[in-house]
């Protein structure tokens, strides 16, 4: 049997029972490493499961996914995911080359930024299209995320954006030597996002010169409400509502940091609860 288990968002103990009891019973754990994070390191997970954890990287999971299926027909393996198992295409492949070798599956659910981002106080069911914000570099801008958020903006939608992460990335160098060199992990904060965002703006300003419309024609402005998450289901979790130009500056500490971008028309209750993160009159927004 080959189990992917959902671990939650903050500790060692957001696990389900159920999961722990699988975890407990498996000939070999795997921790998936690269798509998500925990607030924790792996050494508290092993002492809490009371098992030996093996990191699985991009790497393994995208070009030796047959060594983790290995012995499955007939042993328990267990995947672990921070959040939830249905939170990456990667984990669905798993499955699928699990079933295309007769091999039983099982998934046990859990919490995840999808919806543990309720936690500002933005009602679920207004949510649009989530999008990701990848890094930019000097040669690669791309953009086209910005359109779902346009299109969410227009149907009276929030939009959740998740933010890039960069681990076990090799070096451009490396790939031409043929030899494996890694950069230093990154996590992309709410205001590199943020700075990211505000270029666009200001290139589809620029286009659109100073209509007066142009905030309905691209969506967003500098003064627009957005909201930053970090760490979210942790103790450490922190939660900031304030303007796209002021978000820029916002230091909301270590990662996993997740950005809302709200719909300009907030019901009367999800204004009254994020009053408490403003860092401006949200009924002005």
């Amino acid at each position: 049997m080959f189990y992917i288990i959902g671990l939650g968002l903050g500790d060692p103990e957001d696990i389900t029972v159920k999961g722990l009891s699988i975890i407990k019973q498996c000939e070999r754990v795997y921790l998936e490493s690269y798509t998500s994070i925990l607030c924790c390191g792996k050494e508290k997970l092993e002492a809490f499961y009371g098992r030996n954890l093996i990191l699985a990287d991009r790497e393994m999971v995208e070009q030796r996914a047959d060594e983790i299926l290995e012995g499955a027909e007939n042993q328990s393996i267990a995947f672990l995911v921070v959040g939830d198992p249905f939170g990456a295409t990667t984990h669905t492949d798993l499955l699928l080359r699990a079933k295309e070798k007769g091999i039983s599956t099982s998934v046990v659910h859990n919490a995840s930024i999808m919806n543990a981002v309720g936690c500002c106080g933005l009602q679920l069911y207004h949510f649009g299209e989530t999008v990701s914000i990848p890094y930019w570099d000097d040669t690669w801008k791309p953009d086209s995320f910005y359109e779902k958020i346009a299109a969410n903006l227009e149907h009276g939608l929030h939009t959740l954006c998740l933010l890039d992460i960069k681990v076990k990335e090799p070096t451009l160098e490396s790939l031409m030597k043929k030899k494996r060199e890694y950069m230093p992990p990154r996590f992309m904060s709410v205001s590199e996002a943020a700075s990211q965002l505000l270029e666009i703006v200001a290139n589809k300003s620029s286009v659109d010169g100073d209509a007066p419309n142009s905030e309905q024609r691209h969506g967003l402005t500098e003064q627009s409400l957005l909201v930053g998450l970090a760490r979210v289901g942790h103790e450490t979790q922190k939660i900031v509502a304030c303007s796209l130009k002021e978000m820029k500056d916002v230091d909301l500490g270590p990662p996993l940091h997740s950005l809302i971008i709200p719909n300009g028309r907030l019901h009367p209750l999800e204004t009254e609860f994020l009053q408490q993160f403003a860092e401006l009159d949200l009924q002005k927004s």
